[in-house]
């Protein structure tokens, strides 16, 4: 138990060092385009929401009109919840070049060292058909177990535990998302990063629970992505590192 809390401290970690001055340029860039978007977003739902609500309750036939005043909450609750959530995937599309950034400004940050190897065109190159095949690999991997975990949720008995086993796979595969940065920030393809993160499976499943509750809390699910990033990276420092090295 006392893993799954440490792996939880990696999570208020990352929340620390995203607050550096120096690490704050790699923070603040994606989420101004993030915020921008968002802005832009909810102005275009604001005026297109109540056309949308009512093109929707306009099925409605004329003996059920009563139910609009209890449909209506929950369509708008819908749509609501549709642009938010849609807008929190975009983001992180739109994030996504600068975590590499991010987590090698982190890990310089704890280490006070570079990291060796990396950039250099001849090397990106050479680097390409495996990390193309590792992220193969890691939708493979995520497949294959997705399916019978939500299989769960329409078996009788089982479906009382599927929502447990669901966020801790949930968890699970944040850790593994969030770690790829600063792990292939050192030639760690997905099956190394795997049974690294294994190793250690409570840290890890703390840490990926931190961040699945982090992503789940409206507004503050905007800063999630670089804080698991920085919090992944003082992981891979401060905990998995030692033991590549041994290994």
């Amino acid at each position: 138990m006392r893993d799954f809390i440490q792996g939880l401290g990696f999570v208020a970690s990352g929340l620390q060092l995203i607050r550096q001055p120096r690490l704050r340029r790699f923070v603040l860039v994606p989420l101004a385009i993030n915020l921008l978007l968002f802005a832009g977003l909810i102005g275009f739902a604001a005026s297109e929401f109540g056309r949308l609500m009512d093109y929707l309750l306009g099925f409605l036939p004329d003996w059920l009109a009563w139910l609009r005043y209890l449909l209506w909450p929950l369509f708008a609750a819908s749509v609501l919840l549709v642009v938010f959530y849609g807008f929190s995937i975009l983001a992180n599309l739109i994030a996504a070049p600068f975590n590499g950034l991010l987590a090698e400004a982190v890990e310089r940050h704890l280490t006070g060292q570079s990291l060796e190897g990396i950039g250099g065109w001849r090397q990106i190159l050479r680097d390409i058909l495996p990390s193309l095949w590792s992220e193969v690999q890691k939708l493979l991997y995520f497949l294959l177990r997705a399916l019978p975990v939500g299989l769960c949720f329409l078996i009788p008995g089982l479906n009382l535990a599927a929502p447990v086993l669901w966020g801790l796979f949930s968890a699970w595969m944040l850790a593994l998302e969030y770690a790829d940065y600063p792990l292939n920030n050192h030639r760690l393809l997905f099956p190394a990063q795997r049974r690294l993160l294994g190793s250690r499976r409570l840290l890890t499943l703390g840490f990926g629970s931190g961040v699945l509750l982090m992503t789940l809390i409206p507004v503050i699910n905007f800063i999630a992505m670089p804080t698991a990033v920085a919090g992944a990276t003082a992981l891979w420092v401060r905990a998995l590192k030692g033991r590549t090295e041994s290994g």
